[in-house]
């Protein structure tokens, strides 16, 4: 039987009693860090309310698959009609037009204690086609498409395929094919729309801080073949931009045309 003399506990914490505040700060400090990792951190989505991702492609496993294989140069022309069919198929999906209007954005704490506050994709008055963006080879499907989105092929060389699939970890290794094909395309935007002749540049020029050090991962490999060697896309929407508002606040990228949230890491279009 244990029996506690509280006299002695008195005593002991009177004698020690910075020690004992201390101690306790320190736990304190250690609990709050760990809740904000596990509820409000790195696991959680990048909007605070966001809804489960019920809009990623139910292919998506079959789409990975077929991403690990490269399209040889050799193709017949057979195979060449198909892939520019699907491309063509991909250009002519069209949804409802968005409005001017803006949503009320949303807030949330990042890891720094710093206030982030969210903008909002732009609302459309009639709902996406999910089906139609799918289809067409799109991972997410998204409520604000660009029915005019497309863009032609973008080669890369041997050193530029191995440096974006590190890249693609570097920046968003936990995000798996989708997350590392959304990275892909940001780069391939970048080349496409601003002329960047290498991946080294799109890196320098947006402020890319992913480390590319780490090796890689299947996924990202796979994500690399099937937006640059397939030319298809992520969502159907020119993206140029992305951070995770729970590792650093950034007022900028929150002034640029949100597009989607996917995890932990919020992805824009330049206005």
């Amino acid at each position: 039987m244990i029996i506690v003399n509280i006299d002695k506990i008195k005593e002991f914490l009177k004698n020690h009693r910075k020690a004992v505040i201390g101690g306790s700060v320190v736990l304190m400090t250690l609990l709050l860090v760990l809740h904000m990792f596990l509820f409000n951190g790195l696991f959680n989505a990048g909007d605070s309310n966001i809804k489960p991702q019920s809009n990623i492609n139910p292919r998506v496993d079959e789409i990975q698959q077929k991403g690990a294989v490269v399209l040889s140069e050799t193709l017949s022309s057979s195979q060449a009609a198909s892939v520019a069919a699907t491309k063509k198929k991909k250009a002519a999906v069209t949804t409802a037009a968005p409005r001017a209007t803006r949503q009320t954005p949303t807030t949330a704490t990042n890891l720094s204690g710093v206030n982030t506050q969210f903008a909002t994709a732009q609302p459309v008055e009639t709902p996406a086609d999910y089906n139609a963006q799918w289809n067409a080879g799109y991972l997410v499907a998204i409520d604000n498409p660009d029915s005019g989105y497309s863009t032609g092929q973008v080669n890369l060389t041997d050193e530029d395929r191995d440096l974006l699939e590190r890249l693609c970890y570097g920046e968003f290794g936990g995000g798996g094919f989708v997350g590392a094909s959304l990275i892909a395309q940001s780069v391939k935007d970048a080349m496409y729309y601003r002329g960047f002749s290498s991946v080294a540049e799109v890196i320098r020029k947006y402020g890319y801080t992913g480390s590319t050090t780490i090796g890689k991962n299947e996924a990202c490999q796979q994500a690399v073949k099937y937006v640059f060697d397939e030319n298809h896309d992520a969502v159907q929407h020119r993206i140029m931009l992305m951070y995770n508002p729970y590792m650093v606040s950034s007022s900028f990228h929150e002034s640029q045309n949100f597009i989607l949230s996917y995890e932990s890491v919020r992805f824009f279009d330049e206005w």
